[in-house]
């Protein structure tokens, strides 16, 4: 379970992030990339949509079901199965956010990590200096988290949609899909802090287990964002890391050495 403290926490440290971004000035490391996320975004989402209806059509064809149903001329039934339909092709869709989020979050890596420092050199009043080698590693090291997390996520979300394809259960896998996909998102904003602090990915890993709310939080804005048509696809992805960066320096996380 997760707390609901935390989850009102993340969700409120985007308010501050975004007072944090008109105070400093930080719009041109918002919205070049932003603008690059939503042309990409909406391109995928059309391919998406397309392309879940004829996999629903194949479905139905494989197992003889849409015959059977237009046999059987009952409007509840073909109701019935329009919404599962439509349950299918939402869950295709938070599939597709998913493989396009880590997409981005890999080729976007330089930039969060240096958004994520940034500000918190801002916060805490003092400069970081610029180390190539150490933007390298946290480059590798959000590549490689984006990567298990991904694995990770996608056999959930191959196990939800299989359940999409259950009446009345299926009606619930959108929702399921979307804490699990805000709870991934979250959980790579959030790492960035937790490598400049040098720690290990079992070490992040074990921090977010114990405090879920923080990650599904933060993800959950970023999701809501991607419900308001281009403003929020712009804005959401730095929004999201700045907001990360925020909360858990409010947290006061140790450093390792």
């Amino acid at each position: 379970m997760f707390s609901l403290r935390e989850v009102l926490g993340a969700v409120q440290s985007y308010g501050k992030a975004h007072q944090f971004i008109s105070s400093h000035r930080l719009w041109k490391w918002i919205i070049i990339p932003g603008i690059i996320y939503c042309i990409l975004f909406v391109t995928g989402i059309y391919f998406v949509w397309q392309y879940s209806g004829v996999f629903i059509d194949y479905v139905l064809n494989l197992f003889t079901l849409k015959t059977w149903i237009e046999e059987l001329q009952n409007g509840w039934v073909n109701f019935l199965f329009l919404l599962v339909g439509f349950a299918v092709r939402m869950v295709f869709l938070l599939m597709y956010f998913s493989f396009f989020k880590y997409l981005f979050l890999i080729i976007g890596s330089p930039l969060f990590a240096y958004l994520s420092e940034k500000t918190e050199a801002i916060m805490q009043n003092k400069d970081f200096p610029f180390s190539f080698s150490q933007l390298l590693k946290d480059v590798v090291r959000g590549i490689r988290l984006s990567f298990r997390n991904l694995l990770y996520q996608t056999l959930f979300m191959l196990i939800i949609a299989i359940l999409a394809f259950i009446p009345i259960l299926g009606w619930l896998t959108p929702l399921i899909a979307l804490f699990v996909e805000c709870y991934y998102f979250g959980f790579s904003m959030m790492d960035y802090s937790f490598e400049r602090r040098r720690w290990t990915m079992g070490q992040s890993i074990t921090y977010i287990g114990q405090h879920k709310g923080m990650a599904i939080g933060n993800g959950l804005v970023f999701y809501l964002g991607m419900f308001i048509p281009l403003l929020g696809w712009i804005l959401a992805p730095c929004y999201a890391v700045i907001a990360a960066t925020i909360h858990l320096q409010q947290q006061k996380l140790p450093d390792v050495r």
